[in-house]
């Protein structure tokens, strides 16, 4: 056995997969590059990928010890993999990013850091997101991105600018503490907040996509994305706040 799996890392590296043969060793890499000085686990979850993902990713596990490969047997979306990521997770703290590439994994120190800071701060802070400047994207993309940020800020008025940012570093336990759905990593800053923590934004880079392709259209995001924010706003309007809570000795 491992002696990594009786560790307690100090950060859980969470990428969702769907067909990304093409860059998920590259992806790996870059990781375990930008944590060179931070104790950490990478979890990929290959979400059921019909490619080569999982025969690439088990060569890279060769040279990546801390690299853990989930596998789903059938396809269930981006949420769900985050959450089987966060699950299976041995660390208090979660950083994670697409699985496709076009977050840099440079950034996750600066975002771990920056949380850190806060928490030292305010203890009820739980989350550091990343905003992407600069976006890689077609411009139909950034149009429909810049339409449905403006949208969701006006209406669930969460503080940010850009919930379609992979790249978040946060507590395992806030996270957990979430109603799951599908499709509510797009939600999380609205959740985080419904649940009494704070959030903190730091702008991060955007690149182009390298290998494979988009899992998502404009016209399939834009029908999914209204009967889900209807849901949180739904979620936000039962909310209750005990205020502190505290033990009586």
């Amino acid at each position: 056995m491992d002696q990594r799996e009786n560790q307690q890392p100090t950060l859980s590296v969470i990428a969702p997969m769907l067909n990304e043969a093409g860059g998920a060793a590259l992806l790996v890499e870059e990781i375990a590059a930008a944590l060179s000085e931070i104790d950490h686990e990478i979890i990929i979850v290959d979400d059921a990928s019909t490619d080569e993902t999982r025969t690439v990713l088990r060569a890279a596990r060769k040279v990546y010890p801390q690299l853990r490969i989930l596998c789903h047997e059938h396809n269930a979306g981006q949420s769900r993999a985050i959450r089987t990521g966060v699950l299976a997770a041995r660390a208090e703290f979660i950083a994670m990013l697409d699985g496709d590439g076009q977050n840099d994994p440079a950034h996750i120190p600066s975002l771990y850091r920056v949380l850190m800071d806060e928490v030292a701060k305010s203890p009820m802070t739980a989350m550091a997101a990343g905003e992407r400047q600069g976006r890689q994207d077609s411009r139909a993309k950034k149009w429909a991105s810049r339409a449905a940020n403006s949208i969701r800020q006006k209406l669930l008025d969460d503080g940010a600018a850009d919930t379609g940012c992979g790249l978040k570093v946060f507590r395992r336990e806030a996270y957990l503490r979430l109603p799951y759905f599908d499709h509510m990593h797009r939600y999380l800053p609205a959740l985080i907040r419904r649940e009494g923590y704070g959030i903190v934004f730091m702008p991060v880079s955007h690149r182009a996509r390298a290998h494979g392709a988009s899992k998502y259209t404009n016209i399939g995001r834009a029908l999914v994305a209204f009967r889900d924010l209807i849901g949180v706003m739904w979620l936000r309007a039962r909310a209750k706040s005990p205020g502190k809570t505290t033990e009586q000795p």
